[in-house]
């Protein structure tokens, strides 16, 4: 069966979406404090996709590096900065607050696209990033704490990245820009290697951080790199909002806390708008 671009790039984005959702749960379980969690979500997921690219490309694999360019360099170092902030923010306040921000993801991507790419969503796309980040703001209108500054702006440093990379990886659709994602985790590693204090994994971490840094993370931030090669950025970044509601329903099945009516009422309206969409993209290609 052969797939369109528009099929490919919305079934890897919702693949990477589904593997992303359990992980602000587990950075809470983590009894790590940010930077030693910080270093393990850039090794380990360096360490599994080198050894995935050394499969693949073998001693080529320097030049794969080499070849990705400035967009490559670029692009992982966006990658190693949204990679920190997203940790660093879900640790100075509540996980909604970051979410919140982050569903901006789509509305940034968007206006970036058009500004340098020249790239206009269509009239229906506009309206699932109206619709959708409107409903994440109804979810978290009571979530927002003015004494959570630091945490909020590093959520919006975090969406920020997310919508210049994945307008960097669309700039650059004929080249695979996962090896420069491969450095910029490394970079991550290193940076978060000068203020770590204690790296030995005791009790639940010893399972959680690896399946969150394999799960959530290494196989996640490929998919992610991949997806805008098919489809635009602001494509890719409506599906982050998925996060919005599934985020906490994993929190409500792990450890029983109820989602209130408003991320009820409010993720409804969110995954019907990203189904409606996902299916009149589907139905004309």
């Amino acid at each position: 069966m052969s797939y369109s671009d528009q099929k490919k790039g919305m079934l890897i984005a919702f693949t990477a979406i589904i593997f992303i959702t359990p992980d602000a749960l587990l950075i809470r379980l983590a009894n790590l404090n940010s930077w030693n969690l910080i270093f393990y979500r850039g090794f380990i997921p360096f360490i599994v996709v080198f050894i995935g690219l050394l499969i693949i490309y073998k001693t080529k694999l320097l030049n794969e590096i080499i070849n990705n360019g400035v967009y490559g360099f670029f692009y992982a170092c966006v990658f190693t900065v949204t990679n920190i902030v997203f940790v660093i923010s879900i640790e100075n306040t509540n996980v909604a607050n970051t979410l919140i921000m982050i569903a901006l993801a789509p509305m940034l991507s968007a206006i970036l696209s058009f500004i340098f790419l020249k790239e206009s969503p269509d009239k229906k796309t506009w309206i699932a990033i109206i619709i959708t980040t409107l409903s994440v703001v109804y979810i978290f209108y009571d979530a927002l704490d003015a004494g959570d500054f630091l945490g909020n702006f590093l959520g919006l440093v975090c969406a920020t990245g997310l919508a210049v990379g994945a307008v960097i990886i669309r700039s650059a659709k004929k080249i695979s820009l996962v090896p420069s994602a491969m450095i910029g985790k490394l970079m991550v590693s290193l940076i978060a290697l000068f203020f770590a204090n204690q790296l030995k994994l005791e009790s639940n971490d010893i399972v959680i951080i690896p399946l969150m840094c394999v799960m959530c993370v290494a196989i996640p931030f490929v998919l992610i790199t991949l997806a805008p090669r098919f489809i635009t950025a602001a494509e890719v970044n409506l599906f982050f909002l998925l996060e919005t509601i599934l985020g906490p329903l994993w929190v409500w099945l792990v450890i029983k806390e109820q989602p209130s009516f408003e991320t009820i009422f409010g993720g409804s309206i969110i995954i019907a708008t990203i189904a409606t969409h996902s299916f009149l993209n589907l139905k004309k290609t």
